[in-house]
């Protein structure tokens, strides 16, 4: 029975896609989870595998056709479905050569070959980013030795070593772009460096199986090749900016407009005719790296909130004195029972949690047109890390105590500043908190976290002269900003619900006393 081929589950903001090469032909035989065709999309190229091994029996659409979501591109039969007798030489001289390659190899590493593969993405991440490849071909790594990392737009994975030995060969570079068990290298077990590096046999023209095709001392990928195919380009004329220079899409769309980089190009007008470009004094460096996966999710997010919600911001400003001398008095005594240090963020969490059982309509959220109302408190806190802003989510904050509160936040953190944080700790939570003023903020206009429908925003104290019973005095005050979403919650609610937690901060007497 045929088994049919099917272009990827597009993300949401991708329509379609174009078939950019195929890598197999009719008849050809495929190995399962092998590379049989690339699909480029406006933002990506996606690499579709083989579902099964045997013979692919039937395209159904050409290099260059556009595509849908979940498509079918073509059908694989049996292994002898297609190609008869000279299919089968095929498939033996294939099979030979394979056996040639293996007995060379077997010598020198004395073991087992694995594939290395991503880990199986959960359905809301459709791919990641080759991150950093911490070991290098031939280089020796024990077993659960962290191999490389797959940046995905919301946590790093981890790929470690499936037994002791070294990285035969690496199939997707750093930057690349990988699907959920993409192959990412061949592992050899029990091999040694000088072993893997036999393996590596340079060749002047050659596919290496990652959709790359080396051309003379040039490395193209698979839309490059395409690009430079439809224009007739000289690719020793391309400049590369990828990984170990590989040409991009991109170089060769830049040669196009610059018209450089034909065969039969004419030489470059004289300098003289050039414009003369602006004279600097001293070094003016720049650097061009790539955004990374969470930086593009997290752009994304904060224009959607603004573009979607109808976002408004309440300001008001509370008296941390309370506060800062509850704390002063306990905070010894607090970090020798809890072993943890006591800090701001655990009354503002508890009051948010209070004032959002008074508030419901604070504590819900907007899918389509519905709303739905949330009968418990999860409350995100917003951790700043050198990749970004993530925001990990206590859950039910309202039977947490103060202590609970900071341990979970100091875990939190240390755990994002180290990438180790998973998926469903940061998914959910019916509001969020975000602390400017450990940076010195004095007051902003946090932005809402979709879906949720309105966000706290603590910022730096700042002793000033406040009016207190007829006198002046100089009161520790921190300015609070809560951005809301009006389609939801009125500005009296907004109002009010900012006001009690106010209230809660000036007298933590009432968190105890449920007043």
């Amino acid at each position: 029975m045929a088994t049919e081929i099917k272009a990827p589950t597009f993300p949401e903001s991708v329509a379609e896609g174009s078939v950019a090469a195929w890598h197999k032909k009719p008849g050809d035989s495929v190995e399962r989870d092998e590379l049989i065709v690339e699909i480029e999309t406006d933002k990506v190229v996606l690499e579709v595998v083989a579902p099964e091994a045997g013979t692919l029996s039937e395209v159904l659409v050409e290099e260059g056709d556009i595509v849908q979501s979940e498509q079918v591109l073509g059908r694989i039969g049996a292994g002898s479905a297609k190609g008869g007798e000279q299919q089968s030489e095929k498939a033996s001289e294939k099979a030979d050569a394979k056996a040639k390659s293996e007995a060379k190899a077997a010598p020198a590493a004395g073991g087992q070959k694995h594939e290395v593969k991503a880990p199986t993405f959960p359905e809301s991440i459709q791919e990641g980013t080759v991150a950093t490849w911490h070991k290098k071909v031939g280089e020796t790594v024990k077993r659960d030795e962290v191999l490389a990392d797959i940046e995905t737009d919301k946590v790093v994975l981890e790929v470690v070593a499936p037994a002791d030995g070294a990285i035969a060969e690496i199939k997707a570079e750093e930057g690349s772009q990988v699907a959920s068990e993409a192959v990412l290298a061949i592992f050899t077990e029990g091999a040694s460096g000088a072993a893997t590096a036999a393996d590596e046999t340079p060749a002047a023209s050659a596919d290496d199986g990652s959709g790359d095709e080396k051309i003379g001392d040039k490395i193209l990928a698979p839309a490059a090749r395409k690009l430079v195919a439809e224009h007739d380009l000289d690719v020793n004329k391309i400049e590369g900016t990828g990984k170990g220079g590989r040409i991009l899409k991109e170089d060769v769309q830049r040669a196009v407009q610059a018209g450089t980089a034909k065969k039969n190009a004419a030489p470059a007008a004289a300098p003289k005719q050039a414009a003369a470009a602006p004279a600097f004094e001293g070094e003016r460096p720049e650097k061009r790296v790539p955004m990374s996966r969470l930086r593009q999710t997290i752009a994304k997010r904060l224009v959607q909130a603004q573009q979607t919600a109808a976002m408004l911001t309440t300001y008001n400003e509370v008296d941390m004195g309370a506060v800062m001398d509850l704390r002063a008095q306990y905070k010894d005594t607090f970090q020798k029972a809890h072993d943890v240090k006591l800090g701001f963020m655990g009354f503002f969490v508890k009051a948010a949690s209070e004032a959002l059982k008074r508030f419901p309509d604070v504590n819900a959220s907007i899918d389509g047109t519905d709303i739905v109302y949330h009968g418990y408190q999860d409350i995100g806190v917003a951790v700043s890390t050198d990749r970004g802003l993530v925001v990990p989510v206590l859950r039910d904050t309202d039977s947490m105590k103060i202590a609970d509160v900071e341990k979970g936040i100091v875990d939190f953190g240390k755990r994002a500043r180290d990438g180790k944080l998973g998926i469903e700790e940061m998914q959910g939570g019916t509001f969020t908190i975000t602390n400017g003023g450990i940076f010195g903020s004095l007051m902003s206009t946090p932005i809402l976290n979709p879906p949720q429908t309105a966000i706290l925003g603590m910022h730096k104290i700042q002793e000033r002269p406040m009016a207190v019973n007829g006198k002046v005095e100089i009161r520790p005050m921190m300015y609070l900003a809560l951005s809301y979403d009006h389609r939801m919650i009125d500005g009296k609610d907004a109002v009010q619900f900012l006001v009690t937690i106010k209230e809660l901060l000036e007298d933590p007497a009432r968190l105890l006393l449920d007043i």
